[in-house]
């Protein structure tokens, strides 16, 4: 990651998405990318091309890590291709980090997938959505791909708590929450004691089990995307001030949140001094084996 430059960022967004491919495809049927835009109040543009959102990124002097979700077997709609993400991160590798998404139910075929993306296309983490995908992490049907995941050094990002897409759809768009429990990473971390694991969001209504799972194994953190942080509960901004204050990252969840309205809400949070620049850059570049990190 040379391209990066962390003594000219302000800040390092682990957690933004990949909409719309270069070809026009998006990444959820019209219905659910509906629904996600009504409950985030999504202002602007809702699906910005990669270059747009590096042209974005850039403009805020910040680093965003960007991935697709590939939850085809349950919905049908293909995603776009972790390959073009990683194309125009390596066209933006001053601001843009590359993160893959590989449906668990793809099998031996997902693993060869996984291991070419880190290999030759620089993929530095992956990224799941147990509810999207219909699958609990702790289910040995992925563990192919943890192996893979772990063996490479890249990140395992998990969706957690509840879920904006397919939220006011009758019957949720059949989306079900219960596998996005962040218990069910517990295993995880056990299973694979190596893989650096990121819980993505408060992860409403199990933010305890977030905290606890973070808290207990080493390899565990958590992203504060999809949020405004002031709506984040006191236990979580308590232990990202002490306990976890080496474990927290920022997050916005871009488009739908935007990290301009999630930083003007985060500098009001009762954060100490020391803290904040580790939630902001230093606790990612630090995770995603960045140079310098600190700096």
């Amino acid at each position: 990651m040379s391209g990066i430059d962390l003594a000219r960022l302000t800040a390092i967004d682990v957690h933004t998405h990949a909409e719309v491919s270069s070809k026009g495809r998006a990444s959820l049927d019209d219905e659910l990318h509906a629904a996600s835009s009504t409950y985030f109040k999504v202002e602007g543009n809702q699906k910005p091309t990669l270059e747009e959102t590096a042209a974005y990124y850039r403009e805020r002097r910040m680093a965003a890590v960007v991935f697709t979700v590939d939850a085809e077997s349950a919905t049908g709609t293909e995603p776009v291709p972790n390959e073009e993400v990683a194309e125009a991160a390596y066209a933006n590798p001053d601001v843009l980090i590359p993160f893959a998404s590989i449906d668990p139910f793809r099998g031996r075929a997902g693993i060869r997938q996984a291991r070419r993306l880190v290999e030759e296309y620089g993929v530095r983490g992956f990224k799941f959505h147990p509810s999207i995908q219909g699958f609990f992490p702790d289910d040995r049907m992925a563990y192919g791909l943890y192996e893979v995941i772990e063996e490479t050094g890249a990140v395992a990002l998990f969706h957690t708590g509840q879920t904006g897409i397919g939220a006011g759809v009758p019957g949720g768009g059949g989306i079900r929450l219960k596998y996005s429990n962040p218990m069910h990473v517990d295993d995880v971390a056990a299973d694979f004691p190596h893989l650096k694991i990121i819980l993505a969001h408060p992860s409403f209504p199990w933010q305890d089990e977030a905290l606890a799972v973070a808290t207990h194994k080493p390899g565990v953190h958590i992203d504060l995307s999809g949020w405004s942080p002031k709506y984040f509960p006191q236990q979580l901004v308590q232990y990202a001030n002490t306990l976890l204050k080496d474990k927290v990252l920022f997050g916005s969840d871009y488009p739908v949140l935007t990290p301009d309205r999630w930083l003007a809400d985060f500098a009001k949070l009762p954060i100490k001094d020391e803290v904040r620049p580790k939630i902001l850059k230093e606790n990612a570049a630090r995770l995603l084996g960045l140079a310098d990190a600190g700096s």
